[in-house]
């Protein structure tokens, strides 16, 4: 007979790698399964025309839009998902955060900021997060920022990055979008896995990629395992899907209406939809000046003005800004207005309509039908920030230039298998566990019922950590009790 483990986990990201670590941690019998491979140490991932240029380590998945038109969402599949390429930032979201704001479509978690604080600085202790100082041109602009009384408020930003980095100036130089090859940045493999590879108990497969579930044969509400796209079945007693709020939709909608679970489960009609994509918008400021800074990214700019935004710098180097110029501009030219740019990168949270969605392929290619429009109050508060960047920039002697990041960015997604109390209203409970599921959990940022204006990097970590302590607490209480069943009984 197949072993069965206690646990089986979809997608090795932020939520896959933090359940895996804590349930592995706790002597459980895990299985982390993962459809991409482990990202090579020869510097490729450091190297702006294969990273950039090529864009080599990208999925080459096609998806159509809204309007059937066929697109490529920058996603990455490999063993540590986004966060080898994310530009650690790990922020908190605020407490009000969590709390459901209706005229701007945000909705409301089911649970509040602090019960899931334990989990925040559980997960910032083992991605070491710290603040670096403001760098010397950085905070030339900022202090031109805010003179004169302006509402700019400047905040350090909490990094994943060794202390060290700084002093390896091709990994200080591109960590933002680029995967460090000699660990300098808290990625889920390198501060999470990395810290219970060693266990037993913990088998970490890649190139395993999972195509369906398998119920039970008594219950289809029950899962017993799933199958992978060779063919491979792997059994457990829970299931945790972490593959990311664009694919586990995708999985879990597929197995509910294949089974006839589409006309039992209320929460059927949520699978995918109030998808969320930050508003995001990357601006160039250009000044007579020389930028010589090497992290670039160590502060958050915000504004009351502006309360579902926030603004922090591109981690880009004069060689990365280049890339971002015109087409048509002579590459000298284009190298010499890079070398006096910095980066910004100006974000705004999405609100939830349940007609942007993400639907599981009906013939050849997936659907994200999505439309920022759809939510016209944060779009409008996004284009107002953008117009009032730029001109706090302009009177601080910096002209700027920008460009929205397209659907293909699918920045930030989330959403897609909300958290909440209500199974007509959401997909999974406040514990993690899909609404009329027996078994099958989900810790990833697909959960998420807020996108905030901060990147949920940190939140899914915390959530993925506070499921799997659920978990395990729950195991332990149930093995006293029948404990003590069997006490009394003898």
């Amino acid at each position: 007979m197949s072993r069965i483990y206690d646990y089986l986990i979809i997608g090795s990201g932020a939520g896959g790698s933090a359940a895996a670590y804590a349930l592995a941690k706790a002597g459980k019998d895990v299985l982390l399964l993962e459809k991409g491979e482990p990202l090579p140490k020869d510097g490729s991932t450091l190297d702006i025309g294969e990273v950039i240029r090529e864009g080599r380590f990208k999925s080459k998945e096609a998806w159509l839009d809204k309007d059937g038109r066929k697109f490529e969402p920058e996603e990455y599949f490999n063993l540590g998902g986004k966060t080898k390429w994310y530009g650690a930032a790990l922020l908190r979201y605020d407490p009000h955060e969590f709390e459901a704001e209706p005229a701007f479509q945000c909705l409301g978690w089911p649970l509040s900021c602090a019960e899931i604080e334990p989990f925040y600085d559980a997960a910032e202790a083992l991605l070491e997060v710290r603040r670096f100082d403001i760098e010397p041109s950085l905070k030339v602009i900022f202090d031109r920022l805010r003179k004169n009384g302006s509402p700019w408020e400047c905040r350090p930003l909490p990094l994943g990055l060794s202390p060290d980095i700084t002093r390896h100036p091709q990994e200080a130089k591109y960590f933002d979008g680029f995967a460090s090859v000699i660990g300098l940045k808290a990625d889920a493999e390198h501060a999470l896995l990395d810290r219970v590879r060693f266990l037993p108990n913990l088998d970490v497969r890649t190139g395993a990629a999972v195509r369906e579930f398998l119920p039970t044969p008594a219950s289809a509400q029950r899962l017993a395992g799933v199958r992978s796209e060779d063919g491979s079945e792997f059994y457990a007693r829970d299931v945790l899907l972490a593959a990311g709020a664009l694919h586990s939709p995708r999985l879990l909608q597929r197995y509910v209406e294949s089974t006839g679970l589409a006309q039992r489960l209320p929460s059927y009609a949520q699978i995918g939809r109030s998808c969320k994509l930050h508003l995001l918008t990357a601006l160039l400021a250009f000044s007579p000046s020389l930028k010589a800074d090497i992290l670039r990214k160590t502060a958050l700019l915000l504004n009351e003005a502006f309360p579902h935004s926030s603004i922090q710098p591109l981690g880009f180097d004069a060689q990365v800004i280049a890339t971002l110029m015109p087409r048509f501009l002579p590459m000298r030219f284009a190298d010499l207005n890079a070398r006096r740019a910095y980066g910004f990168f100006l974000q705004t949270e999405d609100g939830s309509d349940e007609k942007n969605r993400v639907i599981a392929a009906q013939g050849e290619y997936p659907r994200l039908d999505y439309d920022a429009r759809r939510t016209p109050l944060l779009a409008l508060e996004h284009r107002r920030l953008i117009r009032t960047f730029q001109l706090s920039l302009l009177r601080a002697g910096l002209v700027s230039v920008y460009k929205r990041i397209p659907l293909a960015g699918t920045a930030h997604a989330c959403g897609t298998l909300v958290t909440g109390s209500d199974p007509k209203t959401s997909v999974v409970d406040r514990n993690g566990k899909v609404h009329g599921m027996e078994n099958l959990y989900v810790v990833d940022g697909s959960i998420l019922p807020r996108s905030s204006r901060v990147n949920p990097s940190l939140t899914i970590y915390a959530w993925a950590l506070r499921v799997a302590h659920l978990l395990t607490t729950k195991e332990k209480e149930h093995e006293s009790a029948s404990a003590g069943v069997h006490t009394l009984r003898a």
